[in-house]
């Protein structure tokens, strides 16, 4: 049995119980942007699913509706700048231009340095010699570049340090991209554990004993976590992580009070966060993990945006008649109503006409049977066209309703996929519009 077939027999024995549904409350984006309470906004989900496209569009909408906006991306791919207009983003707001201001509202943009970020709290909470030391020193270097879990705790820190200016109305949050929803919100408990673990024990271990003795320590606790260890680090290295460790000793308990701090600010009620999904199995198989774990969290949880959903113009047009009518256009079974007669039309088969009428009147009657199949070749791979649209609608419902059965009581706003890719603001306005649209049932539909 093919998986077509599976799907369609899935279908068809959940018929009873989608109609028995209640509907799909709609999430309504416009009343969530203009609460003056709402003060973070939180986008998430599963990679390539459109974060960073609704995380701008939600901005552009809440700055031309008044607001005083900042939104936080950590897609590298430099998509937000160029749709913005704006040559380059970095860990600086930028001012967007084009920005209709009119309601008193203003829109600023920046992309997530992790490591300028990390070079920052060295900074502010280490005096001048011990900060040049940890901003020079190899291993921190390395960590603050690339060590796993660094760039979602980053985030967070970006977050907490907007927050605290007070300087924004609403900051829009695009979360890092990631496999997992653990991923954002366990940053900062990662890092916790990391630095009271007992690598971090060990190897402090020689800066507090000191000398000879130190080192001797040092060794024996690394043989006793595992023998290869020290070979495999290197002795330079070795050295290194522990000059990192002795000078960011006094900063741990900074790190872990302020991530701390950061996943309250998250779990306070002026803070939003929105699911963004694809209407396809796997991502909305996410999108239902993330809504599971934001409530095990108790996280304001808004609602899902489901985005690039397909639609049809014709949908009273089923995909079955389509492809009737398309194999009836091919076979030449096309019924002729012409001067009264009823009958079926044989492409391949010449004309009375044709047959006894030589001369550029039979060449004339040729080439206009020849356009009339042409359309018709043209008009059957359109309906074909149309019956594989109404496959994918199909498909994208039974997965919808398979995600609302499930979760009956989260709101949901469906956007339409545009023909093209998003490059400007533009293309946002149009994002957002579709957004505020909030009707959970039909997406809205390209102009």
């Amino acid at each position: 049995m093919t998986m077509e077939t599976t799907e369609s027999t899935e279908a068809m024995e959940n018929t009873d119980a989608i109609d028995a549904m209640d509907p799909v409350p709609a999430l309504d984006i416009d009343p969530l942007l203009d609460d003056p309470a709402t003060r973070i906004i939180v986008c998430c989900g599963a990679g390539g699913v459109g974060k960073t496209t609704t995380a701008a569009a939600l901005g552009v909408r809440a700055a031309e509706r008044g607001r005083k906006v900042v939104v936080l991306t950590i897609d590298p791919a430099r998509r937000l700048a160029q749709s913005m207009g704006i040559d380059e983003l970095d860990n600086t707001p930028r001012r967007v231009k084009g920005i209709d201001e009119t309601a008193g509202g203003e829109l600023s943009a920046m992309m997530l340095d992790m490591k300028r970020t990390f070079d920052e709290i060295v900074e502010a909470h280490a005096d001048g010699e011990r900060a040049r030391a940890i901003l020079e020193n190899p291993f921190y270097q390395s960590l603050s570049a690339g060590f796993a879990g660094t760039q979602e705790y980053m985030a967070m820190e970006k977050l907490g340090q907007l927050r605290a200016h007070d300087e924004w109305d609403l900051i829009v949050v695009d979360t890092p991209p990631s496999r997992s929803a653990l991923d954002f919100l366990d940053a900062p408990k990662r890092l916790g554990s990391f630095l009271d673990g007992k690598f971090i024990r060990v190897l402090m271990a020689p800066a507090k004993v000191g000398g000879r003795a130190g080192m001797k320590f040092l060794n024996v606790g690394m043989s006793m976590m595992t023998g290869t260890l020290s070979k495999l680090m290197g002795g330079q290295l070795l050295r290194d992580v522990q000059t990192f460790v002795a000078a960011m000793d006094t900063m741990f308990g900074g790190f872990r009070s302020r991530a701390d701090a950061t996943y309250r600010l998250l779990q306070a009620p002026g803070t939003a966060f929105l699911v963004v999904a694809a209407p396809e199995r796997d991502a909305l198989r996410e999108a239902a993990y993330f809504v599971e774990r934001l409530a095990a969290e108790e996280m304001p949880f808004a609602g899902l945006v489901l985005n690039r959903v397909h639609g049809s113009g014709a949908p009273q047009l089923s995909a079955e008649r389509a492809l009737a009518a398309a194999e009836n256009l091919d076979e030449g079974r096309i019924v002729d109503q012409e001067a009264g007669k009823a009958g079926v039309r044989d492409s391949s088969a010449p004309s009375p006409e044709t047959e006894s009428t030589p001369g550029p009147a039979s060449e004339s009657q040729s080439h206009g049977h020849n356009q009339s199949h042409t359309v018709e070749q043209l008009t059957a791979g359109l309906l074909r066209l149309h019956a594989e649209r109404m496959h994918v609608l199909a498909r994208e419902q039974r997965t919808r309703d398979r995600f609302t059965a499930l979760h009956p009581e989260v709101a949901v706003v469906q956007v339409a996929a545009l023909p093209g890719d998003v490059h400007d603001l533009t293309g946002l306005r149009a994002i957002a519009d579709r957004l505020a649209a909030s009707d959970a049932a039909e997406p809205v539909e390209s102009a």
